[in-house]
């Protein structure tokens, strides 16, 4: 009798199709199971996970979402059920903090299987064709983009993790004493991204990663994007009008160089599922060194292992992808894991790309940052009581 596992990913190749090809290879080394895929937007692939679960058995989830999970009991604690020497590997093998950040209240909610953090890309063509360099720092970006040829993804979500790597590049502590980030380097960081994407195309704020990579590939209109979530696909040959170039970020204003806010997925288990043995068979197959270093990457995915960052021929096969990008990965921020958070980012970005949109004070939208923050952190903007978790994911004892 076959078993039937259903899940649910994001709805690109980078999110797909690896997925599509594991659970083709696994039912043909396990007969009787077969695991099925459904699809979901991008921007909505970390939310309503408790709407989800009664209807999966896996889940590729956001790591930021792991607070609500665990305080709601949403997912299977996976150290539960999966050998710590297994654990224990994936921890040693993982790039950047890719494992690290599925861990809450001393519990892993998912396995890492895919890897990102944002990243340049460029178009050498057009670099070529204007006879300019690429840029190397802040004040660089801003000049090219008084040309007409930079593009930003400037959603919500992404406006808001433009403005915590801004921060982390002066030096601001975010999520610190009550407050997202200092004040006075808080209202810094709004104005520095508005000096930048006053000169970008005003559909800038209506485009997700997807969508700027999409133009960029496929127009002549743009050379450059200075920080975009990293997408393997686009430079690979064949899956676009135009491979696109990928390297580090800008250094800040001829400091360090920026470090953005990781990103990548995990694969988790539903708590409700009635096939426990088989889904955690299939999640531990996935997050394997030796599938993510194989299956996964040729059927298009992005791993979380690192010794496949620095594979000779992973990277040849992707113009150097992996070797070029891998220091903006390692480098990058990890996003608060509190239950609550997941709100407050949304709720966040809506009030960060509004003031990009229609206008407004820096100031006021840094007070206003803070205050949802605060209400976050006592359950204010959840609905609940109060909170009894830390700003990642501990419960306070």
């Amino acid at each position: 009798m076959t078993t039937y596992l259903r899940g649910i990913t994001w709805d690109h190749t980078r999110g797909y199709v690896p997925l599509v090809a594991t659970a083709q290879r696994f039912h043909e080394r396990h007969q009787d199971v077969d695991v099925l895929w459904d699809r979901r937007s991008l921007q909505g692939f970390a939310h309503n996970i408790d709407t989800l679960i009664d209807h999966y058995d896996l889940l590729v989830i956001d790591h930021p979402c792991v607070g609500d999970a665990s305080s709601q009991q949403w997912l299977l604690p996976l150290d539960q059920y999966v050998a710590p020497k297994y654990l224990a590997e994936l921890a040693d093998q993982s790039v950047g903090r890719s494992h690290a950040s599925y861990q809450a209240d001393g519990h892993p909610w998912a396995l890492a299987i895919d890897a990102a953090a944002p990243v340049a890309v460029s178009r050498p063509d057009l670099f070529e064709r204007m006879g300019v360099d690429k840029p190397r720092d802040w004040s660089d970006v801003v000049a090219l983009a008084r040309r007409g040829c930079v593009i930003v993804p400037a959603k919500k979500i992404d406006l808001l993790m433009h403005f915590y790597m801004v921060v982390n590049a002066m030096d601001g502590e975010l999520f610190e004493d009550g407050r997202v980030a200092p004040r006075d380097i808080g209202i810094l960081a709004l104005e520095s991204l508005r000096e930048l994407l006053q000169w970008c195309p005003r559909e800038s704020l209506d485009f997700s990663p997807i969508q700027v990579y999409e133009a960029m590939a496929d127009q002549d209109h743009y050379a450059y994007c200075p920080f975009i979530y990293g997408y393997v696909n686009y430079s690979q040959r064949g899956y676009a009008r135009n491979p696109l170039d990928f390297g580090d970020l800008v250094t800040w204003r001829h400091q360090a160089p920026l470090a953005g806010v990781l990103g990548g997925t995990g694969l988790a288990i539903s708590s409700r599922t009635k096939y426990i043995a088989q889904a955690v068979s299939y999640v531990e197959y996935v997050a394997s060194v030796a599938t993510q270093g194989t299956l996964y990457p040729a059927a298009g995915g992005q791993p979380a292992i690192k010794s496949v960052w620095l594979d000779d021929e992973v990277n040849r096969s992707t113009h150097q992808f992996y070797r070029n990008t891998l220091p903006a990965l390692e480098r990058s921020y990890l996003r608060p894991t509190y239950p609550g958070y997941l709100l407050f980012q949304d709720r966040a970005g809506d009030l960060i790309h509004s003031y990009f949109r229609n206008g407004g004070t820096p100031q006021e939208v840094v007070e206003r940052l803070d205050k949802l923050y605060r209400g976050s952190l006592e359950g204010d903007i959840r609905g609940d009581a109060g909170s009894s978790w830390d700003a990642l994911g501990n419960r306070k004892r």
